[in-house]
């Protein structure tokens, strides 16, 4: 059950204000809406005094809802702020109206009144949560410098704890007695005191640290702010050193009013917004500590808010600010100053919320902002060009589809777009931090990938099977005039190398290069069909192979990092283009001069290789050892060249795989290889003799012959065919010989090689007819395997009829006797692998049949 509220107990208006909380050192917005306060009733049935804010959209809806509690610390800033801590949380109200702000906070005083034990508690509800360690009213002595010892004693003990503190700022602001403490400084000067000026020092120390914005909006003022920094000139802790913080403070020239702000109150704002972050940054950024830091950081954050809300709904001020670049006869002094004041206004627009920060750019540009950036990017003086170029990084970080937009715009006016002022300001800078951030507007601005917040959450479209970004065509036509106009203005430094003999370059000309290789690897991720055209049509490449023979190493590195980026993409169309150019000889030539030196250029150039070796990117390969294969050979002794060769000499420079390579014939099931196999076949070389030995046909009759003539020798049978041990020959031959099939010729028998040949059976008597037709046939299908798998061999007969040999004569090679007299050597000439492959099968396929 949610608290309600008791009606006749709380604020009899609802006042609108603002809910702020501090996230990360920065004040995140919570939303507007209505803010009472009174008693609540709990759920136990007790009181509790709440501050509570209800939706300006959803009524139904909290934004807020805090208890004042005694250590919450709530806090009155200027005079339509209240700021507290939640459960560690600092949180703050902001109001519209200053009579809504101190009815808030008049409750929410009396409520602190009475933990602190002034008034009584309102009912016995809050009577459990009144402090024990209630502080005694203080009394402070007037400041005198002979109790300056004691007073600092004193201030230092009260400020150990959290009630003294509060009863110590309480004192301070009660008796005014920082203005009383102000002319000791002087006196104590004019004395040359300085133990006196120290511990002046130290109490203005302790005061500023109490954490009390009162206390610091008052020491911030126009009338002590110069008493309280001389106080501070004085460190104890640099007894011999003495600060300058007056001078600084009252400089004349500190405050430069471009266009004359009527409202008073603002102009006080900005006096005081300045001299807190003086006193943050200089004055106190040694001791201060966290409490006190949010203080500064709050005042300084809502004041900036104040500042720059009456701005930018000033329509007026605005007309006259930019009216500034219109009038040619205005002095380039106040134009600096307007380029400088709207510098600050957009460096604060960074800490404000989105919201209020879109307003703030859209006003400007309604106004003419692009009129200021490009004055500022073109002028002479250094400091004004360093303000045009944060402005637009600010807007672009901001929300670059913003500029895209008003860069259409431009470019359907036939006004010169701010890319092409951005181009020419790239081209002629020196400062290395203004052509960076140029270099970055110009990939954000040029970067194709459609708005609306990172890649894996924006909305695809699904078309043709795969998914597509939705193309804005506004965009699209930003791109195409950009490459129709700006592009070639852009490169030129590149186009321009075209033309000239000689590549020298001083030292302010040939930094561009580095700059424009990142942009032209950005346009090429990002443009993809725009970018190839450019990059074919003006030999970008080429370009880039030009500055390899420059004597600096920085340019020669420019190059091959674009190399390296095209070889990256793995697209074909820049893959064929490296290899059409001969992009890669002149970085061979960089890497064998480089070489015996171990540097960064030699590294570069072995990188690129080592990434065309590993993604194994075939036409590169190829491209560099039919090319320079010299020049390969010569850095041979490193692994990666090693393995480009290898990988060319295996393929013989053809793209498939040296495993594919096989014989085009017809299996068992007569099917046929495939084309591509078949295109293989025609890269073996095939023997003449052995072609005209298959090719002719054999008499029967001198089957029959020789048939009867060698069968027998001395008595003893002996095969048809003699098969070499085909382990042995693959060993012999190095592999580049998959099988021999060779007759025992005379020389065979004579020496009787038994590696080469196998021993003959002994005699036997002679079986059955069907015994005898069954292991013919069980010799034939052994020997078909043995062979080859795609041929079919028929085993050597015994018998000595003629009947016999016209049955076995059928059965070999369709037709072509394998039993002749005058029998061949079949030799065929693979590759290693291939080889190793095949005498692998065929010891299998032995290994088979002589187990069964």
């Amino acid at each position: 059950m949610m608290a309600q509220a008791v009606p006749h107990q709380t604020t009899p208006d609802k006042k609108r204000v603002k809910v702020y909380e501090l996230r990360n050192n920065d004040w995140f917005d919570r939303g507007t809406g209505f803010c009472t306060a009174g008693y609540v009733q709990s759920e136990d049935g007790s009181k509790e005094a709440r501050v509570i804010v209800e939706s300006e959209d959803q009524p139904i809806r909290l934004l807020l809802e805090t208890r004042i509690v005694k250590d919450d610390g709530f806090q009155k800033q200027q005079d339509t702020l209240i700021v507290w801590t939640d459960n560690g949380v600092d949180m703050a109200l902001s109001f519209q109206e200053a009579d809504g702000c101190a009815l808030i906070w008049k409750f929410i005083d009396s409520i602190q009144q009475t933990f602190h034990g002034m008034n009584g508690p309102p009912d016995d509800g809050l009577s459990d949560d009144l402090g024990i360690d209630m502080p005694t009213t203080i009394q402070l002595p007037n400041p005198e410098l002979g109790i300056l010892a004691e007073l600092e004693s004193n201030m230092r003990i009260m400020s150990s704890s959290p009630s003294g503190r509060d009863a110590l700022a309480k004192a301070i602001i009660g008796d005014d007695y920082i203005n009383k403490l102000l002319p000791l400084v002087e006196m104590a000067e004019d004395l040359e005191s300085l133990p006196d000026l120290h511990k002046l020092c130290n109490i203005m120390k302790v005061i500023l640290l109490l954490n009390d914005t009162g206390i610091i909006e008052h020491a911030v003022s126009d009338d002590c702010v110069l008493g309280v920094v001389g106080a501070l000139e004085y460190d104890p802790d640099f007894p011999s050193h003495k600060a300058n913080h007056r001078q600084w403070l009252s400089g004349q020239g500190r405050y430069k009013e471009v266009v004359k702000i009527d409202d008073e109150q603002i102009r006080r704002k900005i006096h005081q917004t300045y001299r807190l972050q003086y006193l943050k940054d200089v004055v106190l950024a040694r001791i201060l500590d966290d409490p006190t830091f949010s203080v500064l950081n709050s005042l300084i954050f809502f004041n900036q808010v104040d500042i720059v809300s009456h701005l930018q709904s000033n329509g007026g001020f605005l007309h006259d600010l930019f009216g500034i670049f219109v009038e040619p006869n205005e002095p380039q002094l106040r134009k600096k100053e307007a380029v400088l004041f709207i510098q600050q206004c957009c460096a604060i627009a960074k800490n404000l919320q989105p919201p209020a920060r879109q307003s703030l750019y859209n006003n400007f540009l309604a106004h003419g902002l692009l009129r200021v950036i490009n004055y500022g990017l073109r002028n002479f003086d250094v400091t004004v060009r360093v303000g045009a170029t944060d402005i637009m990084v600010s807007m672009i970080d901001h929300d670059p589809q913003m500029i895209r937009h008003t860069i259409y715009r431009q470019i359907q006016e036939n006004t010169q777009p701010l890319t092409d002022t951005l181009i020419d300001l790239l081209l002629v800078e020196v400062d290395l931090g203004i052509r960076s951030q140029v270099s970055d507007a110009l990939k954000v601005l040029l970067d194709a990938t459609p708005p609306g917040g990172p890649p894996e959450v924006r909305e695809l479209i699904v078309g043709r099977g795969r998914a597509q970004q939705p193309i804005d065509p506004q965009q699209e036509g930003f791109l195409d005039h950009f490459y129709e106009h700006s592009a070639v203005r852009l490169f030129k430094p590149l186009l321009d190398l075209e033309r000239r003999d000689e590549i020298k370059f001083n030292v302010l000309n040939d930094g561009v290069f580095s700059y424009l290789n990142d942009i032209l690897c950005f346009y090429i991720r990002s443009h993809q069909n725009r970018s190839k055209f450019f990059v074919m049509q003006h030999n970008l490449a080429q370009r880039f192979n030009q500055l390899l023979s420059c004597k600096e190493k920085h340019l020669q590195l420019v190059a091959i990092r674009f190399f390296r980026q095209l070889v990256l993409l793995q697209d074909e169309f820049y893959i064929k283009h490296l290899a059409e150019k001969n992009i890669l000889g002149p970085v061979l030539d960089v890497l064998l001069r480089t070489m015996p030196r171990d540097n960064l250029l030699s590294s570069a150039c072995l990188d690129l290789f080592v990434l065309i070796n590993k993604e194994n990117i075939k036409d590169l390969i190829k491209h560099l050892v039919e090319n320079y294969r010299e020049k390969v050979m010569a850095l041979s002794y490193m692994e990666t060249f090693r393995e480009i060769l290898a990988r060319y000499d295996q393929t013989q420079g053809y793209t498939a795989s040296a495993d594919a390579y096989f014989l085009e014939s017809e299996d068992e099931m007569g099917r046929k290889p495939s084309n591509s196999a078949r295109g293989m076949m025609e890269h073996l070389n095939v023997d003449p003799v052995q072609e005209e030995y298959w090719n002719t046909s054999d008499d029967e009759e001198d089957v029959a012959r020789g048939l009867e003539q060698g069968s027998m020798t001395n008595g003893t049978p002996r095969p048809l065919v003699e098969y070499t041990s085909s382990d042995e020959e693959a060993d012999e031959a190095g592999g580049d010989t998959l099988m021999t099939a060779a007759p025992a010729s005379d020389e065979a028998k004579e020496n009787k090689e038994p590696a080469a040949t196998p021993s003959p059976p002994a005699a036997t008597p002679p079986d059955r007819v069907s015994e005898k037709r069954r292991r013919e046939e069980d010799e034939d299908d052994a020997l078909d395997k043995l062979v080859t798998h795609k041929r079919r061999n028929s085993a050597a007969s015994t018998s000595n009829h003629s009947h016999t040999a016209a049955l076995r004569k059928k059965k070999s090679f369709g037709g072509r006797d394998a039993g002749s007299h005058t029998t061949k050597k079949i030799s065929i000439s693979l590759s290693p692998s291939v080889a190793k492959n095949a005498v692998t099968a065929v010891k299998a396929v032995g290994e088979v049949e002589e187990s069964k």
